[in-house]
């Protein structure tokens, strides 16, 4: 059974890791900005996946001059970019679950490209589950509390819808050509060139690696240092989930691993609920359900290869 649906498996793995990574992020984003936070997460998950490569198959990081601009597309867009719309939108005052909305329309945006752009075929019902989905998750994140109108978080919000879009789309050619690994640290490599011409290196926060950080929650009062957390970060909030969601979608279609990526917000509601006792209340619990049933729907539907 398993065996027949190991690419949801894969990237409902993925959701965990990510989603389970906000909380751990929280932490750490009380004691350094959220680009320094994507900088260091891209360079060191890139280096030690590269480490891996060399060691066991360094032939599967070729590739040819023609390559190129879909390489750097793809980690530009996919890997680097989506940060950059994010965390724009929290900085600019948006409510988060107003940012995360907006950033996972990306669902709408590939089955749009695939049907009008690409002309290839998107079921009937892959529509409804999408639409289905995002009102769950308009439940959840209570997008309307706190609403405040802001031009350039706005669109950092939708960026990030747009840069999630490229990750799918563009991770499927990628994905052509090599295996997932292989494709995620590319990804991660370009992203991590990116963060280092934008941000130099030789003025990063060193302090922040024996910082005491106070991880909340159950365990409030509780200390860990910050290189602890940032490796956290790093392997089980980044590498992790990547190689996951790459291997999801190297099994399902753009437009299916799009929809079930829908369940990390979800997911890092429920962690914040259970870890930081943010209880949700019934409206929340009916959005979840809702938005589980469109990810059912959208699965079930036929695929857009078919």
């Amino acid at each position: 059974m398993l065996k027949n649906h190991r690419g949801e498996l894969y990237l409902l793995l993925g959701a965990l890791t990510f989603s389970f990574n906000g909380v751990v992020s929280t932490v750490v984003l009380e004691h350094m900005s959220a680009f320094r936070l994507a900088q260091i997460r891209a360079i060191s998950a890139f280096l030690i996946l590269l480490v891996f490569a060399l060691i066991r198959n360094r032939s599967a990081l070729k590739f040819s001059r023609r390559e190129i601009p879909l390489l750097l597309l793809y980690g530009i867009i996919g890997f680097a970019l989506v940060n950059v719309g994010y965390f724009l939108g929290i900085k600019r005052g948006l409510p988060l679950g107003l940012v995360l909305i907006i950033e996972f329309t990306a669902p709408i945006w590939v089955v749009l490209w695939i049907k009008y752009i690409r002309k290839g075929f998107v079921a009937r019902d892959m529509w409804g589950a999408i639409l289905l989905a995002l009102i769950g998750l308009v439940l959840v994140s209570k997008a309307w509390e706190g609403f405040a109108f802001d031009f350039l978080g706005t669109c950092g919000a939708l960026g990030s819808a747009i840069a999630l879009t490229g990750y799918f789309l563009l991770g499927e050619k990628v994905l052509a050509d090599r295996t997932p690994i292989a494709a995620t640290i590319i990804g991660l490599g370009v992203a991590g060139l990116f963060w280092a011409l934008v941000l130099p290196i030789w003025n990063f926060p060193t302090e922040i690696f024996s910082m005491r950080m106070d991880i909340h929650g159950y365990l409030a009062g509780d200390f860990l240092p910050g290189w602890a957390l940032l490796l956290w970060v790093v392997v089980m909030g980044t590498i992790v989930p990547y190689i996951c969601v790459i291997n999801g979608l190297s099994l399902l279609d753009a437009s299916k691993s799009s929809a079930i990526g829908m369940l990390e917000p979800v997911l890092a509601s429920a962690f914040a609920w259970i870890w930081l006792n943010q209880r949700w209340s019934l409206i929340q619990i009916i959005g979840a359900m809702v938005v589980l049933l469109g990810i059912y729907l959208a699965d079930k539907s036929k695929s857009t290869s078919e």
